[in-house]
């Protein structure tokens, strides 16, 4: 009879999980989850935010936790959650401040906006929550810190105190759940400046709105200053957007891969936040166990971006506060020469890293290149001419009537210059040989742009700025074209319509340096992105390789331009031709 009540109970269990899915979960509660005696209480504002520039129509509720050690002579650390307050946090913040296991943190808990209906009675509210959370880019991140903590620091505490908030990425932490946590990831991602701690539970790093390519992306990425604590259960959504369980697992494996400070905590759990709950004040322990100490870049794995890069170097500014940067291009002797379109003027970087301003009137000119004449070419779009300038900076008129965009000059002498007429009509490219024969060798891209030569120059690769392609052609013996095709499939932002490519230039070993809207994309000789390599601020327009031995990568970058030494050499279009190592198929 014992045997047949134990053997029942276990048929209703089966039975249970079977209706349910699983059994119910349940949880170790941690200490700090539950009010504690003796410990000082913060305390909770919530306002109304309804005037956001970058949601237009948006009305949204923010809570604003403030610990009651906070004192407003010192900002404070910051730890920001989507979906509003979530995990027991107050409580849980009090009792780990009190035990000094976390920083004296202010908690902003935003939910997601709405706009609200015309009529209610008639009409559905728009709600904006996958807008905000699912989608990539840098919007939310500036919505944050261009909109709700400013405002959060409009407002006082219970008994008049100030709200001062760190401005510091060391001091900030970003969490959710669901959408939330891709969110969080998102805001992090791109502005590791601003958010560098991570908390992200059940996260959607699946097709809704881009996020499935963050595994990738983040194994191509130059490494960032992250430390990212995640959290799922086996048994989450598996629907038509994707896995979810598999995706957090795909992630956790290319964090580790890219060297970057990671952690997990894998259950059973399905699509909700009872796990999180339970672990959040482990999550939070670790997340700033380290604290005030900087959170490090990953490591990095990538051989290909190790190839490249020097974990020491960093980028350096060379200029600022241009209208428009383009054209860099070094000479022999690897000085660098770019142009500031908007103002024609031209600017040079000697050697020993000395910049002036020529006394020349560019014209308006764009693309540059040095010949193997040494004289330095120019497409200046203010006169439709290409331009040459000799040692002595004298002008000549290579070639009259011609609206170009960007030039390279081959070690025969021959020319090519893009010739994109807007987005809507098809660009040309043209070849001007050495005696001033212009002609037009193909047609057809939509916004033609940068272009540049293979190592060996018998290749021809060029930017379709209005898509993800960069092209290649073969050049014939008589300087022509064939064999043309789409080759380098760029990374695209989810929230762009494309990647922008722009200038392009080859190191000696045959990879394609191509500069987008993301930063610069590192193709292989198959052209495939293995790399990606951002930049400080602004969109990357141009890049070359200048210095005594061609390994200082110089990138123009709207109204900056910086410089970073790296392991490769620059492959010169003025040199010989020579022929690269085979890549790996």
């Amino acid at each position: 009879m014992k045997n047949m009540k134990k053997l029942l109970s276990l048929l209703l269990l089966f039975a249970s999980i079977h209706a349910h899915g699983q059994a119910e979960e349940t949880y170790p509660v941690d200490p700090a989850s539950v009010e504690q005696p003796n410990v000082p209480k913060g305390e909770v504002l919530r306002f109304t935010f309804n005037n956001s520039k970058i949601y237009p129509g948006t009305t949204r509720e923010v809570s604003v936790y403030i610990p009651r050690q906070y004192v407003a002579d010192k900002p404070a650390c910051v730890y920001v959650n989507q979906d509003g307050i979530q995990w027991n946090a107050p409580v849980v913040f009090d009792n780990l401040i009190a035990a000094r296991q976390m920083p004296v943190t202010v908690g902003v808990f935003v939910t997601p906006g709405v706009v609200k209906a015309k009529d209610g009675n008639i009409a559905l509210d728009r709600f904006n929550r996958s807008v905000e959370y699912d989608g990539m880019g840098d919007t939310y991140a500036r919505f944050l810190l261009e909109e709700i903590l400013p405002e959060v620091e409009k407002h006082q505490t219970g008994d008049s105190r100030a709200i001062r908030l760190s401005q510091s990425g060391t001091d900030r932490a970003i969490g959710g759940s669901s959408s939330g946590a891709v969110c969080a990831f998102t805001a992090a991602w791109e502005r590791p400046d601003a958010f560098s701690r991570v908390f992200s539970s059940i996260g959607t790093y699946v097709g809704l709105r881009g996020a499935d390519e963050y595994p990738t992306l983040v194994r191509k990425y130059e490494p960032k200053p992250l430390k990212i604590f995640l959290q799922d259960g086996s048994n989450d959504l598996n629907i038509y957007a994707g896995d979810w369980w598999k995706a957090n697992e795909l992630m956790e494996r290319a964090l580790v891969f890219s060297g970057y400070e990671v952690t997990h905590v894998w259950g059973e759990g399905q699509h909700n936040g009872k796990h999180g709950t339970a672990i959040f004040p482990q999550a939070m322990r670790w997340l700033w166990k380290d604290w005030p100490a900087p959170v490090k870049k990953g490591t990095g794995s990538n051989p290909f971006l190790n190839d490249i890069l020097i974990p020491e170097e960093g980028w350096q500014l060379v200029g600022k506060d241009y209208k428009f940067t383009e054209g860099t291009a070094s000479n022999k002797e690897g000085e660098v020469f770019y142009q500031d379109i908007p103002t024609s003027k031209t600017y040079k970087v000697t050697i020993d890293g000395k910049l002036t301003e020529l006394n020349v009137n560019a014209r308006n000119a764009s693309g540059t290149a040095f010949g193997p004449d040494g004289r330095r070419y120019t497409v200046a779009g203010g006169s439709k001419q290409i331009l040459r300038y000799d040692a002595d900076g004298k002008e000549t008129v290579d070639t009259d009537s011609i609206t170009g965009n960007d030039i390279v000059v081959a070690a025969n002498g021959n020319i090519y210059v893009t010739s994109p007429d807007g987005v809507q009509k098809p660009s040309k490219i043209y070849l001007i040989r050495p005696k001033g024969q212009k002609s037009v060798i193909d047609e057809g891209l939509k916004f033609a742009n940068g272009l540049t030569l293979s190592p060996d120059q018998t290749q021809l690769y060029v930017t379709e700025s209005a898509t993800h392609w960069v092209w290649v052609y073969q050049i014939k013996p008589d300087g022509t074209l064939s064999q043309k095709q789409r080759y380098g499939y760029l990374h695209v932002a989810s929230n762009d319509d494309n990647a922008w490519s722009d200038g392009l230039k080859c190191d000696v070993m045959g990879r394609i340096y191509v500069t987008s809207r993301i930063g610069i994309q590192v193709l292989d000789q198959t052209g495939r992105v293995n790399a990606i390599i951002p930049i400080p601020a602004g969109m990357s327009s141009n890049i070359c390789f200048g210095g005594k031995n061609f390994d200082i990568m110089y990138v123009s970058a709207g109204s900056n331009v910086y410089r970073r030494k790296v392991k490769v050499r620059g492959a010169n279009t003025f040199d010989k031709p020579l022929k690269p190592a085979p890549p790996k198929l």
